[in-house]
């Protein structure tokens, strides 16, 4: 019996320490300067030193900035995995320190991995590249920089569509839109654009405002040349339907 004990207790001794270990070459990454528009990206590799296989259930961003992805398949003894982190600096100029968490059945089941950097608008960082920099840089073109909607009704929300075309050597990633009337939205293409690719990109205009309008908007990119200018123009009535009156006998009805 008391052979049988000891049996017991030297088996759940050893299950106890059954366990992977993830040991990260560096649990922290500075970018340090990032050109504005880029979607600035590092893996954390990490090495299982533990005698059971690694499972990762998840790994949660500080914020919607930073997107993860990560290892899927258990990582075995001895073996490596990656916890990847893609930060969008598109839009969000200075400086930003984020975590993401990583959740899994390892010895340290909650591990904090970080990431910092500056992001610097292309003013501010063109005067410090290189022309060999800046001519492997993508270049977004647009084929056309005005979109006149004519006459349309308060509270409608037409689409204008552009075509951008990407000129330069590397991926064209889009970013944010910017304009001063908060009155456009935007979709972009889910990928980004290959060299020598062209996408298509859809403004949806919903200015309420009456009169004729003309509403400048930006679009951001890893462009390091600059970003894109487009104006929507539009002659914003109340009310349409008066104009699908025509006069009959003197009499004004609407078309049939």
């Amino acid at each position: 019996m008391k052979q049988l004990l000891t049996l017991c207790l030297l088996a759940l001794g050893i299950s106890a320490h059954a366990q992977g270990v993830m040991q990260f070459e560096s649990d922290n990454h500075d970018f340090g300067n990032v050109p504005e528009g880029t979607m600035a990206t590092h893996e954390f590799k990490f090495k299982n030193t533990g005698n059971q296989p690694v499972v990762i259930a998840n790994v949660q961003a500080s914020c919607g900035c930073t997107t993860p992805d990560w290892t899927k398949t258990p990582v075995l003894p001895g073996k490596t995995g990656i916890i990847k982190a893609m930060y969008s600096s598109a839009g969000r100029p200075g400086v930003f320190n984020k975590t993401v968490t990583v959740t899994s059945n390892a010895t340290e089941p909650s591990k904090v991995l970080t990431i910092k950097g500056s992001v610097l608008t292309k003013d501010e960082i063109k005067p410090t590249l290189t022309a060999a920099q800046l001519a492997q840089s993508p270049r977004m073109v647009v084929d056309k920089t005005t979109h006149d909607f004519g006459k349309m009704e308060a509270g409608q929300q037409p689409t204008a569509r552009f075509t951008v075309k990407n000129t330069g050597k590397t991926p064209l990633v889009l970013g944010s839109l910017t304009s001063g009337c908060y009155c456009v939205g935007y979709k972009t293409p889910p990928t980004p654009i290959a060299p020598g690719q062209s996408a298509t990109v859809d403004l949806i205009y919903s200015q309420r405002q009456l009169g004729q309008m003309s509403d400048a908007v930006t679009i951001s990119s890893n462009d390091l040349s600059g970003d894109a200018k487009i104006t929507l123009k539009a002659n914003i009535v109340r009310d349409l339907s008066g104009n699908s009156m025509v006069k009959e006998s003197s009499t004004a009805v609407p078309f049939k």
